[in-house]
């Protein structure tokens, strides 16, 4: 069924740009503990949706270290390079369960296989750098979701004890060698202010967002943009701070280059060998995570209809879910938060209805949802249902990063068993945008116009969208009453037909409409 279905993928494309894919590179210098690389290694391993080449500098003292680099390079053959240190190491590096001890030269040496790296990515020409540290493990999604902000520099966050008192602290900052409050000059806080700056400034980056800090490093994404400027990490003469990383930021700061931090998906960091007992943990919750998908639904009265069979059959594949009762008069409040106890529901409760001048509650659904900073959006309406399949299929289409939207061919039911099928109703000819992802960069403008104004901005259709084979089934004209109370609506708030056809309105109440049988896919 799998093959079948990417072969209808490719098939139905209507809107799929073909752009080029980024070249990218990951880089790393590699001075590690074999049962810490073997957990680096197969974390590049798997990394999804990219195309990767890999160059690293092989600084290793263990033969057993040596091996699996070597090991992972004919695993990429022509896609995978190592490069020896130009001369031997002198100092020794030492690490343990309190501390990693880092001498002045080895800052420098390792800042000088960084900045060779940077020259092997600007002379092949790559778009991006992963710079990496060889003791972290990344979610899978990492690099193609840094490479979709389009920031010039940016890392992933990740969360360390710098020491094992310690609280977890990330590897970003704000000012200076490692300043992580917001202050202005001159000002003077007291202990316990700056300690509310600092866990005000953690909390903050603990909330799925990017974000403009002053300093990152160890798992950050450089733009060719960036490379081209010229950001290194070579030591800056008249700067003492302490690290490679502050002078590469310095440097990058002085260059206009703005530097973030993602925190959609935090990395893992071996920082000591007693932190391998919790990367499995980590990586089964890599596992389980997809993007995000929120659920938006507008509802009025509803109680008493299908509301309760959709939300039950969406919560299975919803992360989260806003709704806006429009002043309903029945229960049904109550029964969306019935059919999605098990998923975090933000329901909006209208004590006056905009259900006259639709436009305004499809844009009070839309402000409520990308309050949220989702990952992907699902605009369904109270009576509308997937396919079995689409659940089994999700994680590909949310996974695919070379697609934006989907769209899908809507059916509208007459009775429980066929859907309606003539020149006035064939919805389920064409493709429909359900499936959004959030493009926070955007500026979305919609169709104003108080009725059949759409569930997203027009804007979307500027998006990268392919047509998908899943289906949709619209439950909202199989019964007769609802039919009759839908033509009533219809005469009430557009009498003159100026935002609809005029004969597909008088054809709703049609006594032998042309129907189809519904097939399920197998």
């Amino acid at each position: 069924m799998k093959k079948w279905f990417y072969l209808f993928f490719l098939l139905f494309s209507t809107t799929l740009f073909c752009t080029p894919k980024p070249q990218i590179l990951v880089g790393s210098p590699i001075r590690q503990k074999p049962a810490i690389l073997k957990e680096f290694l197969e974390s590049l391993d798997r990394i999804e949706g990219c195309a990767l080449d890999f160059v690293f500098v092989d600084d290793n003292d263990s033969e057993e270290s040596r091996e699996q680099l070597y090991n992972f390079a004919k695993n990429h053959e022509g896609h995978c390079w190592i490069f020896s240190p130009e001369a031997p190491s002198i100092s020794q590096y030492h690490c343990n369960e309190t501390t990693h001890y880092w001498s002045d030269e080895n800052v420098w040496k390792v800042a000088a296989f960084k900045d060779r790296i940077i020259h092997y990515a600007t002379q092949k020409n790559y778009d991006y750098l992963f710079l990496i540290d060889s003791d972290i493990v990344l979610h899978p999604t990492t690099v193609q979701h840094l490479v979709q902000l389009d920031k010039e520099i940016v890392s992933e966050i990740f969360w360390t004890r710098w020491n094992p008192q310690s609280i977890p602290l990330p590897q970003v900052w704000l000012y200076d060698q490692y300043t992580l409050i917001e202050s202005t000059a001159g000002e003077k806080l007291s202990d316990e202010e700056i300690n509310k700056r600092v866990l005000d400034f953690v909390a903050k980056l603990k909330r799925p967002g990017v974000y403009e800090v002053g300093g990152l490093g160890a798992c950050t994404l450089i733009s060719k943009s960036a490379l081209q400027k010229g950001v290194r990490f070579k030591k800056i003469p008249n700067i003492t701070f302490w690290g490679e990383d502050r002078h590469f930021c310095i440097r990058a700061a002085s260059l206009g280059i703005p530097l973030h931090v993602d925190t959609h998906y935090p990395a893992y960091h071996i920082y000591r060998e007693s932190n391998l007992e919790t990367v499995p943990a980590f990586k089964r919750q890599c596992d389980q995570n997809r993007p995000r998908l929120t659920l938006g639904m507008c509802v009025k009265n509803e109680a008493n209809r299908y509301l309760r069979q959709v939300l039950e059959k969406a919560s299975h594949y919803i992360t989260n879910a806003i709704i806006i009762d429009d002043a309903s008069t029945d229960n049904t409040p109550d029964v969306c938060r019935e059919a999605l106890q098990e998923i975090p529901l933000r329901l909006i409760q209208n004590t006056e209805s905009k259900f006259s001048n639709e436009i305004t509650l499809r844009k009070q659904l839309w402000e409520e949802i990308i309050k949220t900073d989702p990952d992907w959006i699902l605009i369904l309406d109270a009576d509308e249902i997937f396919e079995d399949q689409f659940e089994q299929h999700l994680t590909e289409l949310l996974r695919n990063p070379d697609v934006d939207a989907y769209a899908f061919r809507l059916y509208d039911f007459w009775d429980e068993t066929h859907y309606r099928d003539d020149p006035l109703w064939n919805a389920h000819t064409r493709y429909i945008p359900f499936l959004v992802r959030y493009r926070p960069e955007l500026s979305y403008q919609w169709r104003e116009t108080p009725l059949h104004c759409g569930r997203f901005p027009m804007s979307i259709y500027h998006l990268r969208t392919l047509s998908s084979p899943l289906r949709l089934k619209h439950l909202g004209w199989a019964k007769e009453e609802d039919r009759l109370e839908k033509y009533k609506r219809y005469q009430q708030l557009d009498p003159q037909a100026i935002w609809g056809i005029k004969a597909q309105y008088d054809s709703i109440l049609d006594p032998s409409p042309h129907l189809a049988k519904w097939e399920e896919s197998d």
